[in-house]
Order: structure tokens, then sequence, then C-alpha cells
């Protein structure tokens, strides 16, 4: 009987120490991506009253800017979780826009709650195509032999530097 015993623990030890591993490995992650939301902070800016310095002042710098059409401030908060060693993907988002009008004032405020603007972008391939001539690794590594130094090219058409 205590041959049994003593082959029973060592089982016992090595599969708890490897469900010990494989529940690491399921770890879930939560993630905070983008702008700290405080909804006082958020709810205090008002249209008519505040300009580009007091929401800069109180919210901080915008997460991007608009560059075309009517100046706008976005900022943007998102929320996300994954497994371990899995893509996250995202459980919340809150995007905030501010338009300001000509000089500078607050015009108007969005505030956008909704998952639905979010874009899964999925790049295809492992390659980035550029133009130009396609060329081998032997192309690359014996392309420049006979085009660096060769006579005439690049060598100075005058006399060199001793006038000679």
């Amino acid at each position: 009987m205590r041959m049994q015993r003593g082959i029973g623990r060592p089982l016992l030890v090595a599969s708890a120490a490897a469900m010990l591993l494989l529940a690491g490995g399921c770890t879930r992650i939560r993630a905070h991506q983008g702008f700290l939301v405080d909804q006082l902070i958020v709810n205090s800016v008002l249209p008519g009253v505040d300009n580009k310095a007091s929401v800069e002042g109180s919210l901080g710098r915008p997460t991007f800017v608009s560059q075309f059409g009517p100046e706008r401030w976005y900022y943007v908060a998102r929320d996300t979780r994954a497994l371990a060693f899995a893509s996250p993907r995202p459980t919340d988002q809150l995007l905030v826009t501010i338009q300001f009008d000509a000089k500078g004032n607050v015009a108007s405020i969005d505030r956008n709650a909704t998952l639905d603007q979010v874009a899964n972008i999925n790049p295809v391939g492992d390659k980035t195509p550029t133009l130009g001539r396609k060329r081998s690794l032997l192309d690359e590594v014996f392309g420049n032999i006979g085009a660096v130094g060769a006579a005439g090219a690049g060598a100075p058409a005058g006399p060199g530097p001793n006038g000679q």
C-alpha cells in the first residue's frame, strides 16, 4: 500500500501543475485605450460658453482633429477584452465630437457610445506591394557589382584636386 501512495502523490502534483499551466493561458485581459472619460467634466463643456482654450484646459488635447470641413475635435475612448494571446475585441466605445465655429467657440457637442462604427481591418497577405521592378535575392546581393566606382561614372571630368 505504501508504494501506491508514493506513485499517486507525484501523479497528483504533476496533474495539478499541468492544470495551473493550462489555466494560466486562459487569462482574460481587459484594457482601456484613448481618452479617460470623466462624465462630469465632459458634461461641463457647453456650446456657446466654452472655446478651444477652455475645452483643452478641461478635457486635454484631443485624440485627433478634423483636417477638412468645419473644425472638430474628437475624443475617443475604447475598452477592449481578450483572452491571453488573442486579438483584443472592443467591448465599449465613446466618441465625443466637439465642433467649433469660425471664432473658436464651441458650436455643438455630440456624444456617441456605440460600437457600430468600429471597423475591423484585416491586412491581406504578408507582403507590401511597391512600385518598381521586381528583384530577386541574387539581384539584391550582386546587383551593384560594377556600378559603384566604374570608370567615368561619378569621377570628375576636369583636372584633379592638385590641378593635374
